[in-house]
C-alpha cells in the first residue's frame, strides 16, 4: 500500500472515529429526540411478583399504592376472544390444571393457587388472596392513569387486534407500550397500531450491540422508544454457583460486560428512549431521564 493511500485510509477511519465518538455523546445533532409521553423509573413486573399473587388486580393495586411508574404485565386470549392478564399460556404451574388458555372460555378459567414460585428469585414464593386471572380491560379501568406495559406472549395476530382495539377504546396510547422479545410479533404490533411505543425485540437489543460496539449505532435512526432488558447476572440467582462451571460463569460475566454498558444507556436515553432492566423478582428499573 502506498504512503497516499495510507493516509486516505488513517484520515477516513479517524473521521469516522471522531464523527461516530460525537454522535454517540450528541445524538441530537442528527436525530430529533423521541417526546417523552411518560416516565418511569420503577416499574412492577408482572405487578410486583414476589409482594402479591403476580398478574392479579391485588398485585397491581398493591404496586401503585406503593408509588410504581408503571405496571408491567402480561397477555394471552381466550376461546371466546377475551384478552386476559397471565404469564403463561399453560396454566399448569399457576393454577395446578393442565390446561391452555386460549382452549378456554373466560368464564372456564380456573384460580391461580395461592401461592406461586417466583420464576426470577430462586426459592421464593409469591401467595395472596386474590386468586382471579383478570381481564386486561378491568386493569385499564382501575388505572386509567398509570402507564402499562404489555407483553404480548403469544403470536396471535387476534391478540394483537384485541389489545390495540381496547388500548384506542380506553384511549391509553400516550401512557401504554408494547411488544415481546420476538421479532416478529414486535413488527406485527407496529403493524396493528404505530401510535403505541414498542418495546426493542431480543434481535432488535442484539442488532443495537452490535452497531454501538462498531461505532455505527449514532447514525442508525431507530423506531423503538423502551429498551428493557434482563441483567445476566440475574441467572446466578436461580441457580446455585457451586453447580455452575467456569465456562458458564465466564459467560454470564462476559454477558454483564456486554450489555451493562453506560455509555450505551446515556446514548438511547440522550434520543429519548428508555432504558430499563430487570435485576431482581419483584421490580425493575430505569435509567434517570436525561
Amino acid at each position: 500500500m502506498s504512503s497516499t493511500a495510507a493516509f486516505y485510509l488513517l484520515s477516513t477511519l479517524g473521521g469516522y472515529l471522531v464523527t461516530s465518538f460525537l454522535l454517540l455523546k450528541y445524538p441530537t445533532l442528527l436525530h430529533q429526540r423521541k417526546k417523552q409521553r411518560f416516565l418511569s423509573k420503577h416499574i412492577s413486573h408482572r405487578g410486583g411478583a414476589g409482594e402479591n399473587l403476580e398478574n392479579t388486580m391485588a398485585a397491581f393495586q398493591h404496586a401503585v399504592t406503593i408509588g410504581t411508574d408503571m405496571l408491567e404485565l402480561d397477555c394471552h386470549i381466550t376461546k371466546d376472544e377475551q384478552v386476559v392478564v397471565s404469564h403463561d399460556e399453560n396454566l399448569k404451574r399457576s393454577t395446578g390444571i393442565n390446561v391452555n388458555i386460549s382452549d378456554l372460555k373466560y368464564c372456564e378459567l380456573p384460580p391461580y393457587l395461592g401461592k406461586l414460585d417466583v420464576s426470577f428469585q430462586k426459592a421464593c414464593q409469591c401467595e395472596g388472596k386474590d386468586n382471579r386471572i383478570p381481564l386486561l380491560k378491568e386493569v385499564f379501568e382501575a388505572f386509567p392513569n398509570t402507564p402499562i406495559n404489555i407483553d404480548i406472549k403469544v403470536n396471535n395476530n387476534l391478540l394483537i387486534k384485541k389489545v390495540s382495539e381496547l388500548v384506542k377504546q380506553y384511549r391509553r396510547e400516550h401512557i401504554t407500550v408494547w411488544g415481546n422479545a420476538s421479532y416478529e410479533i414486535v413488527e406485527k404490533c407496529y403493524k396493528e397500531n404505530s401510535e403505541i411505543p414498542i418495546l426493542f425485540s431480543l434481535q432488535r437489543v442484539l442488532l443495537v450491540l452490535g452497531l454501538f460496539f462498531t461505532g455505527l449505532l449514532p447514525f442508525v435512526p431507530i423506531r423503538e422508544q423502551f429498551f428493557e432488558i434482563p441483567m445476566p447476572s440475574i441467572i446466578l440467582k436461580l441457580k446455585e454457583p457451586h453447580t455452575m462451571s467456569r465456562s458458564q460463569k465466564f459467560l454470564i460475566w462476559l454477558s454483564d460486560i456486554l450489555l451493562m454498558r453506560k455509555a450505551l444507556f446515556d446514548h438511547l436515553t440522550a434520543r429519548g428512549i428508555q432504558v430499563s432492566f430487570c435485576n431482581d423478582a419483584f421490580k425493575e428499573h430505569s435509567l434517570p431521564v436525561q
